[in-house]
Protein backbone atom coordinates (compact mmCIF):
# COMPACT_ATOMS: atom_id res chain seq x y z
CA UNK A 1 0.00 0.00 0.00
CA UNK A 2 1.31 3.41 -0.97
CA UNK A 3 1.43 6.01 1.77
CA UNK A 4 2.96 8.86 -0.21
CA UNK A 5 0.83 11.56 -1.81
CA UNK A 6 -0.49 10.80 -5.29
CA UNK A 7 0.18 13.06 -8.24
CA UNK A 8 -3.40 14.32 -7.93
CA UNK A 9 -2.89 15.14 -4.26
CA UNK A 10 0.41 16.92 -4.90
CA UNK A 11 -1.13 19.03 -7.66
CA UNK A 12 -4.09 19.91 -5.44
CA UNK A 13 -1.71 20.95 -2.64
CA UNK A 14 0.25 23.24 -4.96
CA UNK A 15 -2.96 24.75 -6.33
CA UNK A 16 -4.17 25.35 -2.79
CA UNK A 17 -0.88 26.98 -1.80
CA UNK A 18 -0.87 29.29 -4.79
CA UNK A 19 -4.51 30.28 -4.37
CA UNK A 20 -4.52 30.79 -0.61
CA UNK A 21 -0.98 31.82 0.31
CA UNK A 22 0.93 33.11 -2.70
CA UNK A 23 -1.59 34.72 -5.05
CA UNK A 24 -3.25 37.03 -2.48
CA UNK A 25 0.15 38.71 -1.94
CA UNK A 26 0.83 39.25 -5.63
CA UNK A 27 -0.07 42.19 -7.80
CA UNK A 28 -0.57 42.87 -11.48
CA UNK A 29 1.41 40.59 -13.79
CA UNK A 30 2.55 38.25 -11.02
CA UNK A 31 -1.06 37.76 -9.87
CA UNK A 32 -2.03 37.00 -13.47
CA UNK A 33 0.84 34.51 -13.81
CA UNK A 34 -0.24 32.81 -10.58
CA UNK A 35 -3.73 32.32 -12.09
CA UNK A 36 -2.11 30.93 -15.24
CA UNK A 37 -0.09 28.51 -13.11
CA UNK A 38 -3.22 27.36 -11.26
CA UNK A 39 -5.03 26.82 -14.56
CA UNK A 40 -2.07 24.86 -15.95
CA UNK A 41 -1.95 22.65 -12.88
CA UNK A 42 -5.70 22.07 -13.04
CA UNK A 43 -5.31 21.00 -16.68
CA UNK A 44 -2.55 18.55 -15.73
CA UNK A 45 -4.76 17.19 -12.95
CA UNK A 46 -7.63 16.61 -15.40
CA UNK A 47 -5.27 15.03 -17.90
CA UNK A 48 -4.00 12.60 -15.27
CA UNK A 49 -7.58 11.70 -14.41
CA UNK A 50 -9.10 11.51 -17.91
CA UNK A 51 -6.49 11.08 -20.65
CA UNK A 52 -5.75 7.36 -20.34
CA UNK A 53 -9.41 6.39 -20.67
CA UNK A 54 -9.94 8.83 -23.54
CA UNK A 55 -6.89 7.49 -25.39
CA UNK A 56 -8.00 3.88 -24.92
CA UNK A 57 -11.47 4.68 -26.24
CA UNK A 58 -10.04 6.61 -29.20
CA UNK A 59 -7.70 3.74 -30.11
CA UNK A 60 -10.60 1.28 -30.04
CA UNK A 61 -12.68 3.54 -32.30
CA UNK A 62 -9.74 4.03 -34.65
CA UNK A 63 -9.16 0.26 -34.95
CA UNK A 64 -12.81 -0.19 -35.87
CA UNK A 65 -12.83 2.80 -38.22
CA UNK A 66 -9.64 1.93 -40.07
CA UNK A 67 -9.86 -1.84 -39.87
CA UNK A 68 -6.24 -1.85 -38.72
CA UNK A 69 -4.40 -2.72 -35.54
CA UNK A 70 -1.90 -0.54 -33.73
CA UNK A 71 -1.47 1.96 -30.94
CA UNK A 72 -3.56 5.10 -30.76
CA UNK A 73 -0.89 7.52 -31.97
CA UNK A 74 -0.05 5.39 -35.00
CA UNK A 75 -3.71 4.89 -35.86
CA UNK A 76 -4.40 8.61 -35.49
CA UNK A 77 -1.55 9.43 -37.89
CA UNK A 78 -2.95 6.82 -40.30
CA UNK A 79 -6.39 8.42 -40.11
CA UNK A 80 -4.89 11.84 -40.85
CA UNK A 81 -3.05 10.41 -43.85
CA UNK A 82 -6.22 8.81 -45.15
CA UNK A 83 -8.21 12.02 -44.72
CA UNK A 84 -5.52 14.06 -46.51
CA UNK A 85 -5.33 11.59 -49.39
CA UNK A 86 -9.11 11.37 -49.71
CA UNK A 87 -9.09 7.64 -48.92
CA UNK A 88 -11.16 8.04 -45.74
CA UNK A 89 -14.89 8.28 -46.35
CA UNK A 90 -16.56 11.21 -44.61
CA UNK A 91 -19.18 8.97 -43.04
CA UNK A 92 -21.07 8.81 -39.75
CA UNK A 93 -18.37 6.66 -38.12
CA UNK A 94 -15.67 9.23 -38.86
CA UNK A 95 -17.76 12.12 -37.58
CA UNK A 96 -18.69 10.18 -34.44
CA UNK A 97 -15.03 9.46 -33.71
CA UNK A 98 -14.10 13.11 -34.26
CA UNK A 99 -16.99 14.31 -32.07
CA UNK A 100 -16.04 11.95 -29.22
CA UNK A 101 -12.31 12.73 -29.49
CA UNK A 102 -13.04 16.45 -29.45
CA UNK A 103 -15.31 16.15 -26.42
CA UNK A 104 -12.66 14.17 -24.54
CA UNK A 105 -10.00 16.78 -25.29
CA UNK A 106 -12.26 19.70 -24.34
CA UNK A 107 -13.10 17.98 -21.03
CA UNK A 108 -9.38 18.07 -20.26
CA UNK A 109 -8.42 21.45 -21.73
CA UNK A 110 -11.51 23.62 -21.20
CA UNK A 111 -14.19 21.88 -19.08
CA UNK A 112 -15.99 25.20 -18.63
CA UNK A 113 -16.38 25.71 -22.38
CA UNK A 114 -20.02 26.59 -23.01
CA UNK A 115 -20.28 24.33 -26.06
CA UNK A 116 -19.15 21.24 -24.15
CA UNK A 117 -22.56 20.63 -22.60
CA UNK A 118 -24.24 20.82 -26.03
CA UNK A 119 -21.60 18.48 -27.45
CA UNK A 120 -22.08 16.00 -24.61
CA UNK A 121 -25.85 16.02 -25.15
CA UNK A 122 -25.24 14.80 -28.70
CA UNK A 123 -23.04 11.93 -27.52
Amino acid sequence: MSTHPTAQELIEAVIGFIETRAAPQLKDRDAFLARVAVNALATVKRELALAEHAETQAATRLRDLLGEDGDGATLNRRLCERIRSGDQPADAALFEHLRLATADQVRIDQPGYSGLKALEERI
